[in-house]
This record gives structure tokens, sequence and C-alpha cells, in this order.
């Protein structure tokens, strides 16, 4: 008989992990299961320890928006150089010509 087939990490997480979105907090019955998915903390797709250490459980939308806000935090992480701050001071010497004002 040859052996069984290593079960997936999404198999043993949802072994080892209670059914709850861990960003919204959201339960899921076994009948919606499809919807939880299991999110590498760390990225790393092949890492999977099999204490589940780099795995949570996010509904789908929850991690939709984890990797969007990955997504983003890296679009804006530096591709064009950061301006100075503007130099122009229009209101310097508005208290000057306030007392100016005063003094007449």
């Amino acid at each position: 008989m040859p052996p069984a087939p290593e079960p997936s990490y999404r198999e043993l997480a949802l072994k080892l992990l209670p059914w709850i979105c861990v960003r919204c907090a959201r339960e899921f019955p076994a009948s919606r299961l499809k919807e939880l998915t299991v999110h590498h903390k760390d990225g790393d797709h092949h890492h999977n320890p099999p204490d589940g250490s780099n795995w949570e459980l996010l509904c789908l939308y929850c991690h939709e928006n984890e990797h969007a806000r990955a997504e983003d935090a890296r679009a804006g992480g530096g591709g064009e150089p950061k301006k100075p701050p503007a130099a122009h001071r229009p209101l310097a010497g508005l208290a000057d010509l306030l007392k100016e004002k005063r003094g007449k």
C-alpha cells in the first residue's frame, strides 16, 4: 500500500488554529472554511513549520487587505527622491509690518 500523501499546510493550519480570522475576529463554521485563507506571516510560502508558527488564518477580505497594504508600502517606499521642504516663507515679514502699523 503506498504511503498517504502529506497533508497540505492549509490542512495542517486548519487542524492547529481556531477557525477565526485574526484581523476581524469573524468565526467560520466548517461549511464556510473556503472563505478562510492561510497567510504566511513572513511572506515565505515555503516556510511551513509543522507547529504553524508562520501561519495565521485570515478571511478573504482581510487577506486581500493585508497584501494590498504590503503592495502600497512597497509602491510608496522610495521610487523618486524626496523633494526638499519649501524655503519660501510668505508671512515672514508680517510681524514687522504689524509693528510698524501699530507704531503709527
